[in-house]
């Protein structure tokens, strides 16, 4: 028959085990089940174990009391995973050597029954373990020891009997106890227990004073307040008894704690032990936070504010964690205050002149209404009286642990005590997870900014770099963000990128910043206040200064909700991305302001656009090698000479980039000057060439092609070219003919004396005349190279075309022949003499 019923779920995680254990643990001795918890607890572990750890799913334990002993289950999601039943009188299990299939041969070894059972979602193992059946007068045994491993007791051992009524009031009190805590019968009888229990909480568990009171057995330690105020720490072992009448009482046994042997349970020992063990003593920790402890410090935080909340009975509590240099203190956890007060908001360590207004000494306020100001946490929250008391590590001020209530007058001396006692017991394990979670803080900081830093390094266009110092901090930093650029010195800081976490409010957040005077752009580093913004924006906003190569370029103004606050360590990461987006941004600019110079000066070199030409069509295609390069060592010109006579020129100097474009300026400017001069082709180019090898060490050979155009009235062309070592034009006919339009000469800037010579033809009307740079014909893919043939090829397709036409095709063959961007300049120059339309 089922007496009593508990269960629990544990999450697929490692730590589940250990929650399992407690919970099957606190159940069985709940139940007074002293004798079987020991292996109720080895076989849940090595269960629950397969559930979490080799199923991977979340397990189920449920407990159930029976008149003979308990049953207990654990059930997994994953039936499929069957487990591997032996017939009867086969070998175990598990071999002896291996490590691991043990559970089972524990549950075959420990249980009086065990079994497992499948359903379609669901897989339960179970153990039933039976209460010992025990000799007449035999509750327990335990072996002969030297009488120097003894317990130690007084010459006058005294047990103090106290007997709780259904009220929980004390309604029995012997002499031992008089004698024990100072108290007549006649001062306790009537009140309740918890008024004199001190530390109510059950060692290894969460179990209150009040629960234990309805447990039918329980045992463990507390406090007890004596007389003279002091808390006398007593190991109590606790009987819940009905009378005659069915009335149910509590009778409580209590001894000084370091006489717990007279009443604790003996620790079960192996029928095979070689040797005495010496039981664990509690873990002063594990009594006033519980067992398992959590494994992350808001979790320890939370459930420290939690405990200490119920130990005085108060209606709120709070816990904050001291800054590196001991002078602020910041909330990490509370309960029961209002949510404004909650995670991260600092407060002073010093708020007062006395030893009541440092956080370094412990403290009683009888009534804040007294002394406005003293807590400033509690301000405005309606909390009338308070006990804080510090949480020290070695000497050093780490934390502040505090209760409040909200009627005055509540706590004395001796709760301070009390919490102070807890405290003590948690300082170092709370410092301990701090120093951790600081550690995970510093990794992930730093993988964060190596991130940025390679973000912000990777582009050099400034509103890019904006938009990316906003995504960067928004949410991971802030809720909002907004960054405020300046010119120069005499320019007033300006509104140039804001961004929030939720996109809808971005363009209400900005008409609201707008409305509001920038910051001041002061040079101090690290994060400011900004009051202006919280009073308009709402909420808590910091401003960090955009500090690059010692001048002030802008502020990264950073902004969360009224209800939370910023880190000390996330203002800290903050300053360090406005550090390198400082830097990257100042980059940006100056990037901006070279290339605007450099394509002014590029734009200088090349020509200010083709003349209109009667009679005649030209066409220009220019692209230059490099990127930002807007002229390379190709260059093209037609230009006016005189009236009736233009002047074209194609040419490539040796190489590319600036050195190349630096001739290129130089060659073009020359030919329009000579030209204009009345000087022939020769000529013309003879004195470039001289001009090029008077530059010395800058001077760079270059092929030319240049010629005179002389538009005929009756629709053709007259053409004087010079060749200069550069590729020859092509002429293409209606018919589709292709011929060189020119003989090959020396080109330019090698020798002193050359001897130039001009050739002349006529374009007739249909004719084009193509010229290119060698990045058109030299155009390769692999072992491929265009060529003058390949070129030809393209131009013979081109019959009928417009000059434009023609450069367009020419290009789009080139671009077509590799897969890969061009690596050299390329000019393209085309003339086209238009045929007459019919009936003209």
């Amino acid at each position: 028959m089922i007496t009593a019923r508990a269960a629990a779920s544990f999450d697929p995680l490692g730590r589940s085990v250990a929650g399992a254990r407690a919970f099957v643990r606190d159940t069985l001795q709940g139940w007074g089940f002293a004798d079987i918890v020991d292996d109720a607890v080895v076989l849940t572990s090595e269960l629950v174990t397969n559930a979490v750890v080799h199923a991977g799913t979340q397990a189920e334990v449920l407990c159930l009391r029976t008149e003979g002993g308990v049953r207990v289950e654990v059930a997994d999601r994953y039936p499929e995973r069957e487990l591997p039943l032996q017939p009867p009188g086969e070998r175990p299990y598990a071999d002896p050597d291996r490590e691991n299939g043990r559970g089972l041969m524990l549950c075959a070894a420990l249980a009086t029954r065990w079994g497992v059972e499948y359903t379609g979602t669901h897989k339960h193992v179970w153990f039933r373990l039976d209460l010992p059946d025990r000799p007449v007068g035999t509750r327990s045994a335990g072996p002969v020891v030297p009488d120097q491993l003894l317990p130690l007791a007084d010459s006058r051992v005294r047990v103090a009997v106290i007997q709780i009524d259904a009220s929980d009031s004390v309604s029995a009190w012997n002499e031992d106890a008089e004698h024990i805590f100072g108290h007549t019968a006649e001062k306790v009888l009537g009140r309740p227990l918890a008024e004199l229990a001190a530390w109510p909480q059950t060692p290894g568990t969460g179990t209150g004073i009040a629960e234990a009171l309805r447990l039918s057995r329980w045992e463990g330690s507390y406090g007890i307040r004596g007389a003279d105020g002091r808390v006398i720490p007593v190991y109590a072992s606790h009987l819940r008894v009905r009378d005659a009448h069915g009335e149910p009482s509590i009778v409580c046994l209590l001894v000084h704690d370091d006489e717990r042997a007279l009443l604790q349970t003996p620790a079960r020992i192996p029928s095979d032990a070689g040797q005495l063990t010496e039981a664990r003593p509690a873990d002063p920790f594990e009594v006033f936070i519980g067992s398992p402890a959590p494994d992350d410090l808001d979790g320890l935080l939370q459930r420290t504010v939690e405990r200490a909340r119920d130990m005085l009975d108060a209606d709120a509590a709070f816990l904050l964690l001291a800054t590196d240099d001991e002078t602020e203190l910041e909330v990490r956890a509370t309960t029961g205050l209002p949510s404004t007060r909650q995670r991260f908001a600092r407060v002073p360590v010093e708020a007062g002149t006395n030893r009541y207004g440092s956080a370094r000494m412990p403290a009683v306020h009888d009534d804040l209404v007294a002394v406005p100001g003293a807590v400033p946490l509690l301000e405005s929250t309606g909390m009338r009286s308070v006990v804080t008391v510090p949480l020290k590590v070695e000497g050093r001020l780490t934390g502040s642990l505090g209760v409040s209530a909200e009627s005055p007058g509540r706590y004395s001396n001796e709760d301070a005590l009390r919490l102070q006692f807890a405290a003590d017991r948690i300082a170092l394990a709370v410092e301990s997870a701090r120093l951790g979670e600081l550690e995970r803080l510093r990794r992930g900081s730093l993988s964060f900014l190596v991130e940025a830093s390679d973000l912000l390094a990777g582009t050099l266009d400034r509103d890019q770099t904006l938009a990316l110092m906003a995504q960067m901090t928004v949410p991971t930093l802030a809720t909002w963000c907004a960054v405020y650029t300046i010119a120069d010195q005499t320019s007033d800081p300006y509104l140039s990128y804001v961004l929030h976490e939720d996109e809808e409010r971005i363009d209400g957040l900005k008409a609201l910043l707008s409305r509001v005077s920038p910051p001041e752009p002061l040079r101090e580093a690290g994060a400011r206040p900004w009051p202006e913004s919280a009073a308009a924006v709402g909420g808590e906003t910091v401003v960090l200064p955009l500090l690059a190569r010692n001048r002030v370029i802008g502020m990264l103004t950073l902004g969360k909700p009224s209800e939370e606050h910023f880190r000390q360590e996330i203002l800290e990461l903050a300053d360090d991305l406005s550090r390198r987006a400082a830097l990257a941004l100042d980059n940006a600019r100056l990037y901006s302001e070279r290339t605007a110079i450099s394509r002014s000066l590029q734009r200088s070199l090349l020509p200010p656009g083709s003349p209109a030409i009667p009679g005649i069509e030209v066409e220009v295609i220019y692209r230059a090698a490099g990127e930002g390069n807007e002229v390379g060592g190709d260059f093209y010109d037609v230009f006016p000479i005189r009236p009736g006579v233009y002047g074209f020129a194609i040419g490539d100097v040796c190489g590319t980039g600036p050195e190349a474009a630096a001739v290129t300026g130089l060659a073009r400017h020359a030919l329009r000057l000579l030209a204009r001069e009345g000087l022939g082709g020769p000529a013309v180019l003879e004195r470039l060439n001289a001009a090029i090898l008077d530059e010395g060490a800058r001077s760079r050979f270059l092929t030319l092609l240049y010629g005179e155009l002389h538009p005929q009235p009756d629709g053709g062309a007259l053409m004087k070219v010079v060749c200069a070592g550069h590729p020859l034009p092509l002429r293409l006919r209606p018919d589709g003919e292709v011929i060189p339009a020119a003989e090959p000469q020396p080109l330019l800037g090698v020798m002193d004396d050359l001897d130039l010579y001009e050739q002349t033809l006529t374009l007739d009307p249909g004719d084009v005349l193509l010229c290119v740079t060698d990045g058109v014909t030299e155009r390769r893919e692999g072992t491929r190279m265009l060529g003058d043939d390949g070129l030809a090829e393209v131009l013979t397709t081109c019959t009928g075309l417009t000059a434009g036409a023609v450069a367009a095709r020419i290009l789009r063959a080139v671009e077509r022949f590799a897969a890969e961007p061009a690596s050299d300049d390329m000019a393209i120059l085309a003339f086209r003499v238009p045929q007459p339309r019919e009936g003209a």
